[in-house]
Order: structure tokens, then C-alpha cells, then sequence
């Protein structure tokens, strides 16, 4: 048996070994086709960077949103490509599809377990959309092409500065990229009245698996509706979204109320969570709870409501007592400064700083369905003071609305009626402890122990989740000895993403990208036959 194990591992290196060195001619043919098709030396430098060129690290680690995977031992690509223009795209798509290179495509970095620039089971190469940053708004038409490459708060910013009275809907924080944003959904403090942000795109321009450029119309209705919320990066890449921009009153008033009690505290999240979801829908209150210090836990009640605050006052008076909102506790202001608030912004300019974070993290979420029970609203608070959660957020954002008002199937994103709110457990911790693999384990247990802690009141048949929220404990793709398909590999995660729509995906998938050319860990499966399913 030993024998037979030694001979068994010997192959094994043998067979890896000769595949590494398959792969270092693919990418030195790889990078030779693409340097001819781009064929110009004074755009080659800004759009190819091995990992012996000074910039290749910086560029690396610069979009890294979750250092835990800017550790040593993390995957790297062998390569970054830096497209600047659309046919930058396509000679990569078609250079590394000749090659057999795997490729990753990066637009903010804000993937939570890390998809877009690492591959844990082979070698790859990293499109990073950086370059394609345009945003060309039509005021008149309440429209704009938003490239992959933005974030939302340069696109925040570049509608501030032409009207108060628009917005769009899309996530608070300013240094997520459009691509990943738009691609799994996209919520933010507009969802109730406009739904996500994929629900507000009416084109797209696109690289396919072939390398092609196409547009909405060129690439078809199945296709168009996949891309919106079913995970762009699955399917081709995105080059440029077309939204549709939204009309917002030109005062807004923003809102926080704190309740540091636990008595205080667990009453007001057990009332909101009958009203939060039917309250009209030019009002979002979330609901939250986290640490203010080492010693003391508190719930906090920020919002957004769409007009003055006579009317809110007014509103949550009737509505909504039990928050105790008071005049003291409420801003008057523009859309565009509600965006600065949330994120405690001091100038516009903080829209569209591309800062790294210091922080990594680890998530998980779920969607309730009926209120929970009391007891569980304090077990979450005490669990808010274990060692592990100093810096953790629990964060509850109400639904209905907009968002009950979309079928399951109009795009991808499923979690529309039925849902009262979807609840994020969230784990953060100092990017230096994750030197120490031990240290950031403890952070790693406290989110898994409260996901199972709320199963018995959440979501079930499937237990869903967001696709924007990855999370690799949900399964990933066994490269190994298995007795199962693909597709039934990938259904096992990708119902609780995409619920009844994963398998319209999955034919999607297999009409637009038959070779699965564009896939990682947990996206969307092929099958050899669409009429399997």
C-alpha cells in the first residue's frame, strides 16, 4: 500500500509539474500574441504588467478590498492586463482563449472571498478594468454609459455636479466597482423606491467569449438579462452599462437614531421589523448593531427618507413611534450630500478617492421572511459582545416597496416578495493579523456561528443568499476525484444565489459560452445539453 501511495504521489508531481510548464509557454505565447495585436509600444507598457515589471505589485494590491487575500501565500496572477480601450478587451479574450490562459476580470476589487483576481487551482491572468473609468451622462434623457472600470462614487459625483434632482440606485460605499455592483444586483439607500441598480440598466456593451463586441441588441434578450444580477464575470466581460437615472426632491433628510440599552434596543429592532418593509416607499431605515467601544454594544437606526423633515417626523410619528425620532436627530439636505453622510464624507471629492481599505473581513447573509422572535434579537446583541466582533456589524436593510413589486424572474436577483429584509453578519479585523492564520480563524468562527445560530429563522428551501455577498462555505467547484457533474455541483450553491432562475443561467451559459471560458470558483455551470435541465 505504501508503495503504491509512493508511486501515486510521484505521478502526481509529475503530472503537475508538467502542466506548470505547459502553462509558463501558454503565457510567454499568450503575451507575445497580445503584444502584437495591440502593436503599438507606446500603449503596451500602460496595458501589460508581468510580475517582473516595478508596477505589477502596486497594481496588484491597489484593488485588494479584502487584504486577508494580499497574504504572501494568496494565488497571484502571472500577468495584469490594464485594457484602454474596448479592442484591448477583445485581444485578450482572444489571445488567451488561443493559449488556453485562465483569466480573472477585476473592475473595484470588493469581491468578499476574492474572485475577481484570485484562482486557487490554476494559473491566471487578471483583466483589470482600471482604464475604462468613462461616465457620459444625457440629463435630458435621464440616461448615461457608466464603463466597467468606474466606481460608484465617481459615477455618485458625476451626476451631483449636474442636478440635485437625480440619482441612481446603487450601494453606499464610493470605492465599489460598477462592474461587480451592477453584474450580482446593487442596493443601496434608493432600493425601495427604485429597486437595484440592475433593475435600472437598459444596455450594455460586452466582450463575449469570442471575443466579440456586442451590444444589447447583438447579444439578445437572454443574454442581456443574464448580466443583470446574474453575475456578469460568468458569462463575458462588461465593458460599459447604459442606466437609466432617477428623480429624487431636491431636499432629502437623512436620519440616525441610537438606542444603547439592551431592553431599548431589542424592542425597537423587534417593532421595526413589522414596519421597516411597508412603510412607503420614500423612506429606508435600516437597522443595526455593533460595538461603540470594548465595553458596550448599541443599535443604530440610519436612514434616508425622500422629502422634508416635516413630512418625516409626520410619517415615523404615525408609522413607526417606537423609534422615538426626534427633530434633533434629523438633516435637511440634497441626494448627492446624503451620499457624503452616509459614508461621513467631508467634500465631494471623497466620491472619487480610490482608497485601499485596512481592514479584512469575512461575511455572510441571509433573508428573513417573518419577523424573529425576541430571543434571538438578544442573542445577537450578546453575541455583538464576544472578543471576536470589536469591529463586526450586524446589518438588517428592509425590503418591499420596489422591491416586492418586481417578479422573481424579471432578471436574475430572485429575493424580491416574501422577504422582509436581508440580514449581513459581517467579521472585520486589522489587515496585520492576517499574518497569522490563527489569529484571524477566531473572526472566521464568530460569522459561521452566528449564520447557524439564525438558521431556524430565515429563508429556507433553498437558505438564500446574495450573489454580492459571497461566501465560499456556501460549496466550490471540486477540481479532484468526483462523482458529480458540474451542473449538479453548482446547483448546490447557485439556488440559494439565483433560487428558480439558476437554471435559465445555466442555458444561458451554455448557448453564449458552451467552452466555459469565463468561470471560477462559483460561477455559473455548462451543460453538454441545454435539454438536460
Amino acid at each position: 500500500m505504501e508503495f503504491f501511495s509512493f508511486w501515486l504521489s510521484l505521478f502526481t508531481h509529475f503530472i503537475l509539474l508538467n502542466l506548470t510548464i505547459a502553462h509558463l509557454s501558454n503565457h510567454e505565447n499568450f503575451l507575445s500574441c497580445l503584444s502584437r495585436r495591440i502593436n503599438d509600444f507606446t500603449v503596451e507598457p500602460r496595458v501589460i504588467h508581468t510580475s517582473e515589471d516595478s508596477s505589477f505589485f502596486s497594481i496588484l494590491n491597489s484593488s485588494i478590498q479584502n487584504p486577508r487575500f494580499s497574504v504572501l501565500e494568496a494565488p497571484k496572477p502571472v500577468s495584469i492586463i490594464t485594457p484602454v480601450e474596448a479592442t484591448d478587451v477583445q485581444s485578450t479574450i482572444k489571445c488567451a482563449r488561443l493559449h488556453d490562459i485562465h483569466v480573472r476580470t477585476r473592475s473595484g476589487g470588493h469581491d468578499y472571498e476574492g474572485f475577481s483576481y484570485i484562482a486557487r487551482t490554476r494559473p491566471f491572468v487578471v483583466i483589470d478594468m482600471r482604464n475604462l473609468r468613462s461616465i457620459t451622462l444625457d440629463v435630458d434623457n435621464r440616461t448615461g454609459w457608466v464603463q466597467t472600470g468606474a466606481t460608484i462614487g465617481e459615477l455618485y459625483y458625476e451626476i451631483g455636479k449636474l442636478r440635485k434632482s437625480l440619482a441612481f440606485p446603487a450601494g453606499l460605499y464610493p470605492t465599489v466597482g460598477i462592474g461587480g455592483q451592477f453584474g450580482g444586483g446593487g442596493y443601496g439607500t434608493l432600493m425601495r423606491k427604485y429597486g437595484l441598480s440592475a433593475d435600472n440598466v437598459i444596455d450594455a456593451h460586452i466582450v463575449d467569449s469570442s471575443g466579440r463586441f456586442l451590444d444589447r441588441e447583438g447579444m439578445g434578450e437572454d443574454f442581456f438579462w443574464a448580466i443583470r444580477g446574474g453575475g456578469g464575470s460568468s458569462f463575458c466581460v462588461v465593458l460599459a452599462w447604459k442606466i437609466r437615472l432617477v428623480d429624487v426632491p431636491t431636499v432629502v433628510t437623512v436620519f440616525d437614531v441610537t438606542k444603547t440599552s439592551e431592553k431599548e434596543a431589542v424592542r425597537t429592532i423587534n417593532n421595526w421589523q413589522y414596519v421597516a418593509d411597508k412603510v412607503p416607499d420614500n423612506l429606508f431605515v435600516r437597522a443595526m448593531l455593533q460595538r461603540s467601544n470594548d465595553t458596550a454594544v448599541y443599535a443604530s437606526f440610519p436612514g434616508l427618507y425622500l422629502g422634508p423633515v416635516s413630512d418625516l417626523l409626520t410619517l415615523i410619528e404615525e408609522k413607526f413611534p417606537g423609534l422615538g425620532l426626534k427633530i434633533g436627530d434629523c438633516r435637511e439636505m440634497s441626494w448627492i450630500e446624503s451620499v457624503l453622510w452616509f459614508i461621513k464624507g467631508e467634500s465631494m471629492n471623497t466620491l472619487t478617492e480610490r482608497k485601499r481599505t485596512s481592514r479584512s473581513f469575512k461575511g455572510k447573509d441571509d433573508f428573513i421572511q417573518k419577523p424573529i422572535p425576541k430571543t434571538a434579537i438578544r442573542e445577537l446583541w450578546k453575541r455583538a459582545y464576544a472578543s471576536e466582533a470589536r469591529l463586526a456589524k450586524i446589518i438588517l436593510t428592509p425590503f418591499g416597496g420596489r422591491m416586492i413589486e418586481i417578479a422573481e424572474n424579471e432578471i436574475p436577483f430572485p429575493h424580491r416578495g416574501g422577504n422582509l429584509y436581508e440580514i449581513q453578519y459581517l467579521a472585520y479585523w486589522k489587515e496585520e493579523e492576517d499574518k497569522n492564520k490563527n489569529d484571524t480563524e477566531k473572526y472566521m468562527r464568530w460569522v459561521e456561528s452566528l449564520y447557524d445560530f439564525m438558521t431556524p429563522y430565515v429563508s429556507k428551501s433553498p437558505r438564500g443568499a446574495y450573489v454580492n455577498f459571497r461566501d465560499v462555505d456556501l460549496g466550490m467547484y471540486n477540481v479532484g476525484m468526483n462523482m458529480k457533474t458540474k451542473y449538479e455541483e453548482g446547483k448546490i450553491w447557485g439556488v440559494k444565489y439565483f433560487k428558480n432562475n439558476f437554471d435559465r443561467l445555466v442555458r444561458v451559459k451554455t448557448s453564449v459560452d458552451p467552452m466555459d471560458f469565463f468561470c471560477d470558483e462559483q460561477s455559473i455551470p455548462v451543460l453538454k445539453s441545454v435539454d438536460v435541465i
